[in-house]
């Protein structure tokens, strides 16, 4: 009797063992294969980055069809934002540079008011602003259409007539997204400072020496390498990133659901991207 109960308390023991470890056998498999999922989806995008780069050095690219094709999507992909953005940008600015200028005032430190608003709303929000509406607004729907025509044989079809989808299709939306990045950008850094300057010393010329030494002040040398490179490395993962999912082939984009997942993907991708690049500016900036 005891030699039966102890075999049946081993053989639960035994059991249960098993059982834990096929269960750290599936979460450790489970962790691998997100991990090289993972791996993959970033080595699209450095495969894009680098085809890209080549198709862009490339004399051939810049025929007549490849510069009406860039055109196209350049005025596509920045004229019906560029408007709105810098509207937003106008009325977001006002309400920050006089809750920043109240507030020093309040607290007796006017006279840092201007680096503070140049500061906050010129080196970090704007930039990253941009980035985010661009995204949103233009390069993850383009690389779903992208995605689109590759599965239901659009750009099979352009290949078999003779032209290039990579240089027709993929380079001129890649191109698109940084200058839009670019130029947005650009268009609400100047609205935010002629906002703080008139924010600060009113309509008056009076001010202008005054506020260009602030100016020089901040945008020292280091700061504006690291201002001009962040933006420009916020302007290719915005370009880059969404239609990276072109390289995975089409098999995921026949249904409208897994074209909606593939996007989603593709906008949690970019934005790790944009935290790591805010963050590594930060760091540089202020440590």
């Amino acid at each position: 009797m005891l030699h039966e109960r102890y075999a049946r308390g081993n053989a639960r023991n035994y059991d249960a063992r098993m059982t834990t470890l096929r269960n750290l056998h599936d979460a450790v498999g489970d962790i691998g294969q997100a991990g090289a999922r993972w791996s993959v989806s970033w080595w699209h995008v450095v495969h894009a980055g680098a085809l890209m780069l080549v198709l862009a050095l490339s004399p051939s690219t810049w025929a007549r069809g490849g510069r009406a094709a860039l055109a196209r999507h350049v005025y596509l992909g920045t004229a019906p934002l560029l408007p709105w953005f810098a509207l937003l940008s106008a009325l977001v600015s006002v309400v920050i540079i006089r809750i920043v200028v109240v507030t020093a005032v309040s607290y007796g430190l006017s006279q840092y008011a201007l680096e503070m608003v140049v500061r906050v709303l010129v080196l970090e929000l704007i930039p990253l602003t941009a980035a985010l509406f661009v995204a949103l607004r233009a390069t993850v729907p383009s690389g779903g259409e992208l995605t689109a025509m590759h599965a239901s044989g659009v750009l099979h079809s352009q290949e078999r007539a003779g032209a290039d989808p990579l240089r027709h299709e993929l380079l001129p939306r890649v191109v698109a997204g940084m200058f839009a990045v670019l130029l947005l950008a650009a268009t609400s850094c100047v609205i935010a400072m002629l906002l703080a300057y008139f924010a600060v010393y009113g309509f008056s010329l009076g001010g202008f020496e005054g506020f260009t030494r602030v100016l020089g002040q901040i945008f020292n040398p280091g700061v504006a390498m690291i201002f001009a490179l962040k933006t420009l490395f916020f302007s290719l993962a915005v370009a880059l990133i969404p239609v990276a999912a072109f390289l995975r082939g089409p098999q995921s984009a026949v249904a409208p659901g897994a074209r909606s997942s593939r996007e989603l993907d593709s906008l949690v991708r970019l934005f790790t991207a944009i935290l790591v690049i805010e963050g590594v500016s930060l760091v540089s900036n202020y440590y």
